[in-house]
Parts: C-alpha cells; sequence; structure tokens
C-alpha cells in the first residue's frame, strides 16, 4: 500500500513538471511570435538595416568585397574573342587592366547585341557595358572609356555613381593605344619563346627529330600517324621543349596548363618532353572521340588538327554554318571557309554560331601546312622503327595534282 501511494505522489509531481514545462514553452512562443522576424542579406547586415543604409557607393563596394567584377559585350574582333585559350579584344583588355587595378578578377558576359547588352546592364545583370554605346541610349551612366569623335563611351548602371567615378579618375585616352600596341605583339610571332630547330633532323636516314621514339610511342594513343604528330609539333614548338607562348602555352606540342589539369598531367612536367607529348597525345585522342561524327577518318584528321589550333566549339560554330547554308558540314574543304568566315560579323553575328568571332585564318593556314609537312615527312621518314597500325603508311604515288599554298 505505502509503494503504491509512494507510484502516486511521483506520478503527481511528474505531470506538475510537465505542466510548468508547458507554460514555459507557451511563453517562449508567444514572444517569438511577437517578435518582427529579422531577415539577413548576403552581407550580413538585416534587411531593413540594409534598406535604410543603401548609399550611391553600394554596388561598387560589392563588387570589392567580392573580388569580381562582370563585364557585358559584344564578340568582336575590337571587343572580345577567345585566342588560345585567352581573352583578347581593345575593349576587353581595357576592361582587365581596369580590374586590375581595382585588384578584382574578371568574368566577361558576351551579349547577341546592343539592345541585350544595355537591358541586361539595366536589370543589374553586369557591372560594366564595355562597349561604345552611343550617347543616345537612356537609362545608363555612361563612363570610363570614351570615344569622343563617334560620341561613344562605356556604361555602368544609372545610380551606380561610385563605379563610374572610379572609371572616370582610372581611364586615360593613351590606354587605348597602349593596348593595341600589346595586342599586336601577343598577335606576332615575336611573343613566342622558342628556338627554331631544323625540320628534318637526317632526311637521309629518315631522322625528323631526336624524339621520332615518343612520336612512334604514343601515336597510337592519338590515334593518328607518327610522323603526323611530328608535323604537328614542328609547328607548334618548332622541336623546342621550352618553347612557351605568350598565353602559357608550354613544352613541345604546346600545351596550356588548363588542358594539363583536365587530362591530368602534372603542370610541373609540362616541360619534359615525353609528359608534354604523351599529353598532347590524349589531348588529341578526346578530340578525336567529339568527331565521330565525320565518318571519314582522313577528313577527321583536320576537324581535330583545326580544334587543337583554333578550339572545338569554333570549329563546330563552323560546321553548324555550313550545314546552313548547304554545305557539307564533313567535309573540311567545306567548313574551312566557315572558319575564315567566322572573322566576318555576318557570321560571327549569325544566331546559329554560340562561340563568336574567331581568328580563323590562323587555323586554316595551320590545318594546310601540317598537312603539307606530313606529306614530306612521309616521303622521307623511316618506318622500320615502328609497327602498327598508324606507323604503316608508306608513301603513295599522287595520282591527281595538289597545290598547297603554303
Amino acid at each position: 500500500m505505502f509503494q503504491v501511494c509512494k507510484l502516486c505522489s511521483n506520478f503527481v509531481s511528474l505531470m506538475r513538471a510537465y505542466k510548468y514545462l508547458y507554460y514555459f514553452l507557451a511563453y517562449i512562443l508567444v514572444s517569438c511570435q511577437g517578435e518582427k522576424k529579422q531577415e539577413l542579406t548576403p552581407w550580413g547586415t538585416t534587411l531593413q538595416a540594409s534598406a535604410d543604409s543603401v548609399s550611391t557607393d553600394y554596388t561598387f563596394n560589392d563588387i570589392l568585397n567580392n573580388g569580381e567584377i562582370i563585364m557585358l559585350t559584344l564578340s568582336g574582333p575590337q571587343t572580345y574573342y577567345e585566342y588560345h585559350g585567352r581573352g583578347l579584344g581593345t575593349q576587353y583588355l581595357l576592361c582587365e587592366k581596369f580590374a586590375q587595378s581595382i585588384g578584382v578578377s574578371l568574368r566577361v558576359e558576351v551579349c547577341r547585341d546592343t539592345a541585350e547588352l544595355v537591358k541586361r546592364l539595366r536589370n543589374g545583370e553586369g557591372d560594366i557595358a564595355a562597349f561604345p554605346l552611343p550617347h543616345s541610349i537612356r537609362g545608363v551612366k555612361f563612363c570610363g572609356v570614351r570615344y569622343p569623335k563617334e560620341q561613344t563611351s562605356w556604361a555602368v548602371e544609372e545610380d551606380n555613381t561610385a563605379l563610374a567615378d572610379t572609371l572616370d579618375k582610372w581611364f586615360k585616352p593613351v590606354f587605348v593605344a597602349q593596348i593595341a600596341k600589346e595586342q599586336e605583339f601577343v598577335l606576332s610571332t615575336r611573343s613566342i619563346t622558342r628556338h627554331v630547330y631544323s625540320p628534318m633532323l637526317d632526311s637521309r636516314a629518315g631522322i625528323i627529330s631526336k624524339y621520332d621514339h615518343l612520336f612512334q610511342k604514343y601515336a597510337p594513343v592519338a590515334r593518328m600517324d607518327w610522323r603526323l604528330m611530328a608535323a604537328q609539333c614542328y609547328q607548334e614548338s618548332t622541336f623546342d621543349p621550352r618553347a612557351r607562348s605568350w598565353a602559357g602555352a608550354c613544352g613541345l606540342m604546346q600545351i596550356m596548363p588548363e588542358t594539363a589539369d583536365h587530362i591530368g598531367v602534372p603542370r610541373a612536367q609540362l616541360y619534359e618532353p615525353e609528359a608534354n607529348i604523351a599529353a598532347a597525345a590524349k589531348y588529341i585522342d578526346q578530340l578525336n572521340g567529339r568527331f565521330r561524327d565525320v565518318p571519314n577518318k582522313m577528313e577527321r584528321i583536320s576537324f581535330v588538327l583545326a580544334s587543337y589550333n583554333g578550339g572545338y566549339h569554333h570549329i563546330r560554330d563552323a560546321m553548324a554554318l555550313a550545314h546552313k547554308y548547304g554545305r557539307n558540314q564533313h567535309s573540311w574543304r567545306d567548313v574551312s571557309g566557315y572558319v575564315l568566315g567566322l572573322r566576318d560579323p555576318r557570321y560571327y553575328t549569325d544566331p546559329i554560331v554560340k562561340y563568336g568571332y574567331m581568328r580563323g585564318g590562323e587555323t586554316v593556314d595551320y590545318v594546310e601546312r601540317i598537312h603539307a609537312r606530313w606529306a614530306q615527312y612521309r616521303g622521307s621518314a623511316s618506318v622500320s622503327t615502328f609497327k602498327g597500325a598508324y606507323g604503316s603508311l608508306e608513301p603513295q604515288r599522287a595520282t591527281k595534282k595538289y597545290r598547297f599554298h603554303l
């Protein structure tokens, strides 16, 4: 009986404790509901405080805090285009120079036309319209790079006075001439550091270079004749393992560091002949796989070489143009004309083109020179030291006459 009473007493005490806990939780809930919920902005202030403290220099401070500035522009030789993995174009290089001056990185957003560019700027999708916009456009603030004769300028959002003032203080007209001179140097052969070696080490003995054994070793990986790989190597670096381009391409096959990362080759090894050739073979094999829709293997070689030099996406743009205008998109003869066409605004502004302007003349010349040198190597290089599907091509007597323009 005593134990039963004790149990009842414990039960009552427990219920009282739950009752007090219930009242406490109810009080906390009512208190929370009475307080206004504080919403935080991404930069850590409350939404109300942020709205009260908005100032004209907010956007510029945000750029500095985020460490990135977004440039809106159009594709073109004087605005922006990619060349061997590096951005070029007068407006891009000027904007890059400004970004460096304020210590932030630069991101490029390419628009289809000026209407889209202005709309995206007004909507806050970019920070700077790095394009010479006519002063007749309303709803933007003109600043920075100015062209008085044409009455055009860069622009920012209308209320972003801090960024506009910073651009005005930074820009000097002499910058345009400096950038033009820098770009001219970049596009010349003077920007490539390399020692020029002979294209044929010993023609009588059929020795192309001292790296022949490496071309023979890795040609099956690339799925190409080893002499074609040697011809490409000479075009890239003239057999100089220490060659380096202005864009950062390294070694015998001029591998970009980003490409090395993609295919899993340590950057530190790019100046080592075997590692460089192995990396190139792996990359060429990947390009081969991306052009499986080109059924003729000899045709595919040209598409692969063109992509290695000018970029896969640009070549796909040219193929799309060839198809659109009723030409054979799997024939290099037909497509090369549109590779050249991608330097013409009629073509690089076509809605079907996704990657804009291209210096196509260099790429077409690149492919032609490699084919011509490959033909030379096939007539001279010995194949006795190499056996395999890609080294068994013996020179054949031509049945037609072809002219190579070098």
